[in-house]
């Protein structure tokens, strides 16, 4: 009967050291950490060794919910995995989550809910800036990787698609997606 910790941060600038000391601090003997968006839990590594890696009686412990998962299709795979697995699972600052009672059940369907509440809000809060910026001629998106006009060039002196991201360095892909914008 382990406790077993998961730290996360969304980017590399970001410390994971306040979370580690908390986990290490609440009696975690095993730590799993990773710096990575949170958005889901396909492409984190460490996330999954961790699921992996805990066995019947133990508990994963995170500081935040929104360390684990921020939508709650993802939080509650990860916890129905939990389940499956006899393993428990309890949030530091969340401290009513704690999947062994069946209040802390009832309170991290709700605590999930929230989560992903939270992340659409921020989403429409970003589309809506973005929206605005658009009409007012600030935000033009993100400029080309690709120069089209020289894409066109070279296409127009009899080069083929190839030979053009060979000399380009770019995919084949981009030089039929410039040709079909111009």
């Amino acid at each position: 009967m382990a406790l077993v910790g998961y730290a996360r941060v969304s980017s590399s600038s970001q410390s994971l050291q306040l979370q580690t000391q908390q986990l290490k601090d609440s009696g975690c003997e095993k730590i799993f950490s990773e710096k990575v968006t949170g958005t889901s839990t396909a492409e984190r590594a460490s996330l999954k060794d961790c699921l992996e890696w805990v066995r019947e009686g133990d508990t994963l412990i995170v500081t935040r919910l929104d360390r684990l998962a921020r939508s709650g299709r993802d939080l509650h795979e990860v916890v129905a995995l939990l389940a499956k697995k006899r393993v428990g699972f309890k949030c530091l600052q969340q401290g009513a989550v704690d999947t062994t009672t069946s209040m802390g059940k009832l309170i991290l369907g709700i605590l999930g809910a929230v989560a992903e509440f939270e992340t659409d809000i921020r989403k429409e809060r970003q589309r809506e800036g973005i929206e605005k910026a658009k009409a007012a001629g600030v935000y033009k998106g993100r400029k080309p990787s690709v120069d089209a006009a020289k894409v066109r060039s070279l296409h127009n002196k009899g080069m083929g698609a190839t030979d053009i991201a060979k000399s380009m360095k770019i995919a084949r892909a981009s030089v039929y997606r410039a040709l079909r914008a111009s």
